[in-house]
This record gives C-alpha cells, sequence and structure tokens, in this order.
C-alpha cells in the first residue's frame, strides 16, 4: 500500500538543565489510507511526542532535531505555523489523551464543534455549521444530540466528552485521524463503543488511522500493524499477529506477559523489572538490557538497528521470555562468518531490534 503518512528516522529532544533528553530517537513508521496502525509501549516511551511532531505542536523547549515528517509526499517539518494550522484539522486530526483538560470548560461543546467547522470552512454559515455540529454529535453516538451540543464539558461524563472529542477530529473528513489513548479512563462499555466507532469509520470512510495506546487489548481488536516503542525508539514491528503470536524481542514479551487475559490460569502477572530509563542518561547499547533477561556483551555496546526477522511457525514460539537467560550466541553483524544469508527466510514486515531476535524463535 502506498503511505500516506511517513515518518523518517524522526529525532525530538527537550532542553533542560543538563544534557538534552532525546525522547524520540529515530523512528521510521508509514501508515496508508484506510489502516490502523499502533503504536504501545510505557508511558515515558516516547508514543505521544511523536504524535505531537506529526501534528506540528512541538513546543520549547521540544524541538525536532532530525528526521521528516510527510503527509501524501508533502514536507511537514520546518512547515509555516499558517500552513501547519491549514493541515491541522483538515487534513490530519488528533484526539487528544483527556478530553476534559482539551475541550473549552466556558464555551458549549455544540458550539466547538461548529467552530472546528468554520475555521477550515469560512463560506459555511454559522447556524449551518450548528446544524452540522448537531449531526456529527449523532454521528459518534451522543444521545440526544441537540440537548448534549448545549452543554458544557463538565456537564458530560467522560464517555461523552470523548466522543465530543471525536466530532471534532472528524467535522472536516480528515484523511489522517491520531488517537491518544482515546480509551484512557473509561469503564469497559464506553470503550468497546468508542473502539467500535473508530472501526466504522475506518471502513466508512477510508480513514488512516494512528492509535497510541498502553492497551494491548484495544490493539488486538482494532489494529492492522504494531510499532513497539521503548525509550524513544522502536524495538519491534509487524503485523499484530506478528507481535501477539510471534513476538521477537524481550521487551514485547514482557509487554504481553504483563498483561491480564481473561479465564488464564497462570496466576500472578508476570511485571516488567525496573523502570524505563531517564531520557537524559540513556544506557549505552540496547536500551533495555539492564531489565533484560537475555542481554549479552553486545547488547551493553552496540545499538541494535531495526532489522527484518526470519519467519516461524507461530506454534513454536513461546508464550513469552521468562526465567534464566540462554547461553549467549554471537550477535547478528553482516560480518559474522556464521551469518545465514540474509535473503533467506526473511520476513520484511516484521521486524526487530534486537540482536537475539533469531533466538526467540
Amino acid at each position: 500500500m502506498t503511505a500516506l503518512l511517513e515518518i523518517d528516522d524522526l529525532h525530538v529532544e527537550f532542553a533542560g538543565a543538563g544534557a538534552p533528553a532525546r525522547v524520540v530517537d529515530g523512528v521510521s513508521l508509514s501508515l496508508a489510507a484506510g489502516e490502523t496502525v499502533a503504536v504501545v509501549g510505557e508511558s515515558g516511551s516516547g508514543k505521544t511526542v511523536t504524535a505531537l511532531a506529526v501534528m506540528g505542536l512541538i513546543d520549547p523547549p521540544g524541538r525536532i532535531v532530525g528526521g521528516d515528517v510527510r503527509f501524501d509526499g508533502r514536507s511537514l517539518v520546518g512547515l509555516a505555523d499558517r500552513e501547519y494550522r491549514e493541515l491541522r484539522g483538515r487534513e490530519l486530526a488528533m484526539v487528544f489523551q483527556d478530553p476534559m483538560t482539551s475541550l473549552n470548560p466556558v464555551q458549549r461543546v455544540g458550539d466547538q464543534v461548529a467552530e472546528a467547522i468554520t475555521v477550515h470552512q469560512p463560506d459555511v454559515a454559522v447556524g449551518a455549521a450548528g446544524l452540522r455540529a448537531i449531526e456529527l454529535l449523532e454521528s459518534v453516538g451522543v444521545a440526544d444530540p441537540v440537548g448534549r451540543s448545549g452543554a458544557y464539558p463538565h456537564q458530560l461524563s467522560g464517555g461523552i466528552r470523548q466522543r465530543v472529542m471525536l466530532a471534532m477530529a472528524l467535522a472536516n473528513r480528515p484523511r489522517v485521524l491520531i488517537a491518544d489513548e482515546p480509551t484512557t479512563a473509561l469503564d469497559v462499555t464506553t470503550q468497546a463503543q468508542i473502539l467500535e466507532l473508530l472501526a466504522n469509520l475506518r471502513r466508512e470512510v477510508g480513514l488512516a488511522l494512528l492509535l497510541v495506546t498502553h492497551d494491548l487489548g484495544v490493539v488486538a481488536g482494532l489494529a492492522d500493524r504494531v510499532a513497539v516503542m521503548y525509550a524513544g525508539r522502536i524495538v519491534e514491528e509487524g503485523s499484530v499477529d506478528d507481535i501477539f503470536s510471534a513476538s521477537r524481542h524481550p521487551y514485547t514479551r514482557a509487554l504481553l506477559a504483563a498483561t491480564p487475559r481473561i479465564g488464564s490460569k497462570r496466576g500472578s502477572l508476570v511485571p516488567v523489572p525496573g523502570v524505563p530509563p531517564n531520557p537524559a542518561a540513556l544506557p549505552h547499547g540496547c536500551r533495555f538490557h539492564p531489565r533484560c533477561a537475555l542481554a549479552i556483551d553486545a547488547c551493553r555496546i552496540e545499538v541494535p538497528e531495526l532489522e527484518p526477522v526470519r519467519s516461524v511457525p507461530p506454534a513454536s514460539v513461546p508464550a513469552r521470555a521468562s526465567g534464566p537467560a540462554p547461553a549467549a550466541v554471537p550477535p547478528r553483524t553482516a560480518s559474522s562468518e556464521t551469518a545465514p544469508d540474509p535473503d533467506h527466510g526473511l520476513d520484511p514486515g516484521h521486524r526487530s531490534a534486537c540482536f537475539r531476535a533469531d533466538d526467540l524463535s
């Protein structure tokens, strides 16, 4: 599929009292029309900052220091504010993590949705925009859209506020929607309704959806592809089946092991040991190695690149990596005398940044 949105070797850092914090470090990702790509990882992994960089919303002391973001072939990095505002809301839209802090507390929600229309379509009369706002609220499942349009954000439940945010984001029929933790703090019934709504929008209007989340259950039900982020870098990328059935990075497996499953008899969840590193003081080599039971010497020295992994039947892959680390093996390098033919058995759609990726098959 042709990419509609391309993130190419993106680097974002934030200045501080000491060394700058490199929050996003070499992220590359693509999104096609009608596709859903999920970006997952712990808090602080760089997911939201990546999304904000796409939307041109990185404010000082943050700045993009390298790479590019392209929408429909057009470079967005360095775009003038006026040009970005024309794209934002019309072609690219974002639903933010907390609707209560994203909505104007002293403006009725119907007026806020209508404003999103008139800003980009000045020829639409105020009255017509108000009627369109009510139609949008109804389309995203708001009961009594006429009455709710006259309410203030604090008078609505979290689920309704999230639907209002979706209505605003979809007001101008954008081609790309970024949803940052769209189901956080919602009850499970409302979560399911919001996810069903997003899936229907993708099918009906060909929406390209970039989903930022830490909820792997949401990913399993909605995404086509998954990018796993850790400490500012993508450490594994593949289809939903690749990630859930044949993950090839210890961090991905640790996230899966820490995910509760209905009906599971395995007892207590297995937490990921340790904490993510400080982005201003990142460890040498693989950034996950201080928390990884499979780390070898190379992991502490070299930074593993995101490379295609060797295809294996999903049934041959263990459910998760646990217990003592296997015996050390030489890392994957192009110069290794024992390295297999680089084109033999590789899956270009499934990539891992781990020296032990082939040992996890």
